[in-house]
């Protein structure tokens, strides 16, 4: 990748020794990316992007290779909107010093962000519309239609979130069929009524008000997305089965 990207293979070796605080590498990554956050690093820390060391009282000691890790995983999210197991693909293959993948064939599309993904991107800043109908595979048109017909919403200034890319996504695809956004309003409005009977389960815990009761919330809500996932797809496949049937 061009551009902040190509910072990952300036680090010599004998750059590896640690010698920064998460604070000094907040400092040092402001310049180019004024909204990345402690929080920020920690979370690349955790999906195995970044491998700061640790000193015996266990605080994060980073190298210069490090913030160069971190400075490519910001800018292919902020410059390409690539999902993070792509950037670990890439992070990994430029280890090897093996060639990114897909680029002997130039780039090809986007992947659809996975859950994992998407909570990186909530830290990613809002897209205009034209960078997010580029990012999703939408025309103009389509991507006014999505928001027109409540597919996709926007802020305060007329952009889009970036963790909305898979619904945009998902729509690009649906599009290349014949089925236009106006087509999908049943989608969404199944999607509220799902909402609401799982609100109303999940709502109790949420009244606990600590931190732990929240933490159970979180996984109570990812075990009833993937059920309500599962169920949506079975009933799809079945039906589609029974056209099939002579």
């Amino acid at each position: 990748m061009p551009g902040r990207e190509r910072a990952l293979g300036d680090a010599a070796p004998d750059q590896r020794t640690p010698r920064l605080t998460i604070g000094e590498v907040l400092a040092v990554l402001r310049d180019d990316f004024p909204d990345v956050t402690i929080s920020k690093i920690r979370y690349l820390e955790s999906e195995d992007l970044v491998h700061p060391q640790r000193t015996p009282s266990g605080y994060r000691k980073f190298s210069q290779a490090d913030v160069s890790r971190l400075r490519y995983v910001l800018a292919a999210q902020l410059d390409h909107y690539l999902p993070l197991r792509v950037i670990k693909e890439h992070l990994e293959a430029l280890d090897r010093g093996e060639p990114l993948p897909g680029q002997a064939g130039g780039p090809g599309p986007v992947p659809p962000l996975s859950a994992s993904d998407e909570a990186g991107a909530g830290d990613l800043p809002p897209l205009t519309p034209e960078q997010f109908a580029r990012a999703a595979g939408l025309e103009p048109d389509q991507l006014a239609d999505c928001v027109q017909f409540g597919l996709l919403a926007t802020d305060a200034d007329g952009r889009h979130p970036a963790a909305d890319l898979p619904v945009a996504r998902a729509a690009a695809g649906l599009a290349r069929h014949g089925i236009e956004p106006r087509h999908l309003r049943a989608y969404r409005s199944g999607v509220e009524r799902e909402a609401g009977l799982v609100e109303q389960l999940v709502a109790p815990v949420l009244r606990a008000r600590s931190e732990e009761a929240r933490a159970r919330a979180a996984e109570k809500l990812r075990e009833l997305a993937a059920l309500s996932a599962q169920l949506h797809t079975a009933l799809l496949e079945a039906r589609l089965r029974d056209l099939l049937r002579p």
